[in-house]
């Protein structure tokens, strides 16, 4: 595969270093693509050895980077884990820039960086630690739940964080702590509304959205079924509820992973972002992916090429006002600290055809 490349680094040696990683993503990286890859992966590996550095990849990320330079690949939550029990020097986020905040308010000694800094959220754009203030001047005595996809100034507002992995656990668990039978839980609604239909606590909602999922409804759902009689429809709980009304099979973007693995589905749809589709698909070769495509626009921001920049020039440093990130620790650490669920998290979809109103701010 090397003849003819060697000007573009792509040598045997480097061929044979990236094996491994080329067999598990050939199948949805083209081999010219391989080829400028390839060196760059080889490079940022050796980069990753000699700064004592790992690389935090989320399941939006390309296959290239998911597989061939993630050190710790997963959801928001696992990836949280993760950055709080590394010993490394250097985190470099291959995510977005909510997520690159969360690492360093969990490792203020450790450099973190960012390869883009345009990398943001629009769900993280939809809230302020302003909004969050005035809310609990509104609903005072009433806990704040914080979706882990804010910025750290959110965070700092907030008595504990969740994600889609363990929402339902969380707001059970801190209406339990605090005696209320109401939650404030922030800021993604179509999250909120879901966790709403899961729980006997009731729920106040902020109208923030992920710009992938919320482009997803219910008539996408019926025109697949009809055009794919026999797949698996699995669906992300930032979508609208009509979508979760749907579908076969709801959960974080680890529960759809591990379903897909374990239950080795013949044709399978993933309704979220496209690369999960793919980084499944290098892991589940038996099982056909139909891809209803919503990109995420600011996760694409993030490429082998700013990675590499990222850890040979040090760039782009995370910092974060050290009052702001202490106040924040404790939210994102109370959500740590939690027992993991005994099975993957998942929506039951009994629960979730039934309506629930959410309070909506």
């Amino acid at each position: 595969m090397a003849d003819g490349f060697a000007a573009l680094g792509f040598t045997p040696e480097i061929e044979r270093a990236t094996l491994p990683i080329w067999e598990k993503v050939k199948s949805r990286v083209t081999p010219l693509e391989w080829r400028l890859q390839a060196p760059l992966i080889a490079s940022i590996n050796e980069l990753k050895k000699q700064k004592n550095a790992v690389i935090l990849a989320h399941n939006y990320m390309t296959p290239e980077i998911f597989h061939g330079v993630g050190d710790f690949v997963g959801d928001s939550l696992g990836l949280a884990r993760e950055a709080a029990k590394c010993d490394a020097k250097i985190i470099v986020q291959a995510g977005v820039h909510f997520m690159a905040e969360t690492s360093k308010v969990l490792c203020p000694d450790k450099t973190v960086l960012i390869p883009d800094l345009m990398a943001g959220c629009s769900l993280a754009s939809s809230i302020t630690g302003a909004d969050v203030r005035l809310i609990k001047q509104r609903y005072p005595g009433l806990p704040v739940v914080t979706y882990v996809n804010t910025t750290a100034d959110v965070k700092a507002e907030t008595d504990i964080c969740c994600t889609s992995a363990n929402a339902v656990q969380v707001v059970e668990h801190i209406a339990r702590e605090w005696g209320v039978d109401r939650v404030i839980l922030i800021p993604d609604e179509f999250l909120a509304r879901n966790v709403a239909r899961q729980t006997e606590v009731g729920i106040i909602a902020w109208k923030g959205r992920c710009e992938v999922h919320e482009r997803f409804d219910r008539n996408d759902i019926i025109e697949l079924r009809a055009a794919y009689p026999g797949a698996e429809i699995l669906a992300h709980p930032e979508c609208p509820t009509e979508v979760l009304e749907e579908a076969d099979f709801a959960g974080s973007t680890a529960a759809m992973n591990d379903y897909v693995i374990q239950r080795k589905p013949r044709q399978v749809v993933l309704i979220t972002e496209c690369s999960m589709a793919d980084n499944v698909a290098c892991d589940a070769p038996e099982t056909e992916f139909v891809r209803p495509c919503n990109l995420c626009p600011h996760m694409k921001r993030i490429s082998l090429e700013n990675i590499h920049d990222a850890l040979l020039y040090d760039r782009f440093v995370v910092e974060i006002d050290p009052a702001v990130a202490e106040r924040a620790r404790l939210a994102v650490q109370r959500m740590i600290d939690m027992p993991p669920p005994a099975v993957p998290a998942r929506y039951d979809l009994v629960k979730a055809r039934h309506h629930v109103d959410v309070e909506l701010i």
